[in-house]
């Protein structure tokens, strides 16, 4: 018989720089963390694709002339949300500048999708430091009803 989820937190730290095996490492201790606290799978499909997103973002954009520098990653996950700090060492950027990747003026672009995803799967995204730190909150969806 099994010790069922765990109610303790787990705090997480991860320094990434563009290696795909380490970024998958990462996003599977992130989705352990969710497993062993019982969250559905639609909410390990959500964290998993806004980690992946923000983390690239802060790569591809943040890091562009500083690839070798490591982006710091800060997990916290409980039993009720999982908040998730990155934070590049990048020039930074004002999320409102973005484009719109919805409008029709913007929908063959490659900009902004990433950050319209990340604020549909989140409960609450915030750009500190100049855009040089995403911090994103994820709620544990309310159980179905039964």
């Amino acid at each position: 018989m099994g010790a069922g989820p765990t109610n303790a937190p787990e705090e997480m730290h991860f320094e990434l720089v563009n290696d795909r095996s380490a970024i998958d490492r990462a996003e599977t201790d992130l989705v352990r963390a969710l497993e062993e606290r019982d969250y559905p799978k639609a909410s390990h499909f959500a964290v998993r694709l806004a980690f992946e997103e923000a983390v690239m973002n802060a790569l591809r954009h943040g890091h562009r002339d500083i690839p070798e520098t490591p982006v710091e990653v800060h997990c916290r996950v409980d039993r009720d949300r999982v908040r998730i700090v990155i934070e590049d060492q990048g020039p930074g950027f004002d999320p409102d500048d973005v484009p719109d990747p919805t409008l029709d003026e913007n929908i063959e672009g490659a900009s902004g999708r990433g950050l319209l995803l990340i604020r549909a799967y989140m409960a609450s995204v915030e750009f500190e430091d100049s855009g040089r730190r995403c911090v994103m909150v994820y709620e544990r969806p309310d159980p179905p009803a039964g």
